[in-house]
This record gives C-alpha cells, sequence and structure tokens, in this order.
C-alpha cells in the first residue's frame, strides 16, 4: 500500500477552486477522467465535518460502468482543507485536499490519497491529472 501525492497549481484563486470541490454542479462538470462523467443528480455534498459526499462517475461509451464514492468529510475548513474518507476493499481510504494561495491570484493544491495499492498508483495519478484538466477549462470559464 502507498500514499499518492499531487501537487497542482490552478490559475484561479482559491474561493474558487475550493468551491468545485464542494459545488455540486460544478463537480458535476468535471469530476472523473476524460472518458467518464459525474451526472447532476448522483451528486450530494455536505461539506461539513460528519457531511456526506456521494457521486457516481459513468463511462461515456459504457454507461453501466460505473464507479461510486460514498464518502464522510472528517475535516473542513472553508477555502483551506478538505479530508474525507471512505472504506474501499475494507480499507478506510482517505484524501486530504490542501488549498494555498499562490502568487498572480494562482491556487496550489496538495493532494494526499491513500492507502492504496501501490498497482493502481499510477493509474489513480493519470485520474486525477485527467480530472484537473477538466478543471482547469471550468476555471477558465468562472
Amino acid at each position: 500500500m502507498t500514499e499518492l501525492r499531487i501537487t497542482r497549481v490552478f490559475d484561479a484563486p482559491r474561493a474558487l477552486v475550493y468551491r468545485a470541490f464542494t459545488d455540486p454542479d460544478q463537480l458535476a462538470a468535471w469530476f472523473g477522467p476524460v472518458g467518464w462523467s459525474v451526472p447532476r443528480e448522483t451528486v450530494e455534498i455536505d461539506a461539513r465535518p460528519g457531511g456526506v459526499e456521494r457521486f457516481t462517475m459513468v463511462n461515456d461509451d459504457d454507461p453501466s460502468l460505473t464507479s461510486p464514492t460514498n464518502a464522510v468529510f472528517v475535516e473542513v475548513i472553508e477555502n483551506e482543507l478538505l479530508v474525507g474518507e471512505e472504506e474501499f476493499a475494507g480499507v478506510v481510504l482517505r484524501v486530504r485536499l490542501e488549498f494555498h494561495d499562490e502568487p498572480d491570484g494562482r491556487t496550489r493544491l496538495e493532494l494526499v490519497q491513500g492507502p492504496i495499492p501501490a498497482e493502481i498508483e499510477g493509474n489513480a495519478r493519470e485520474g486525477w491529472a485527467s480530472s484537473f484538466t477538466k478543471l482547469d477549462a471550468l476555471l477558465a470559464g468562472a
């Protein structure tokens, strides 16, 4: 098992990047790697400790392929921190998102996800990168 660590800088203010993770309409617009989408009606987000985050990614070519998320927020600091946990295959998977100000109104996101099996770390990294490319496009239109 390993932890996935990703740092990404977005060309948008911290509050806008944070909102993209906590607003159901926005999350549905960008989350999931290219080739997958999140139907808005599957998204439920209650961004507070003990609140839920639920949504389902659906494969664009074969809608019978789905990947549901059913997580609980354990730490939330508006515009600064989101930490969620989800049980997956008997293991508690944790995702930690830290939002930091960068020069010129940009935002640095620090993501830590784990524990995950080492053999899927590369796929998870590619999935986040693909999703973040879609998020870049959403933020550019904000």
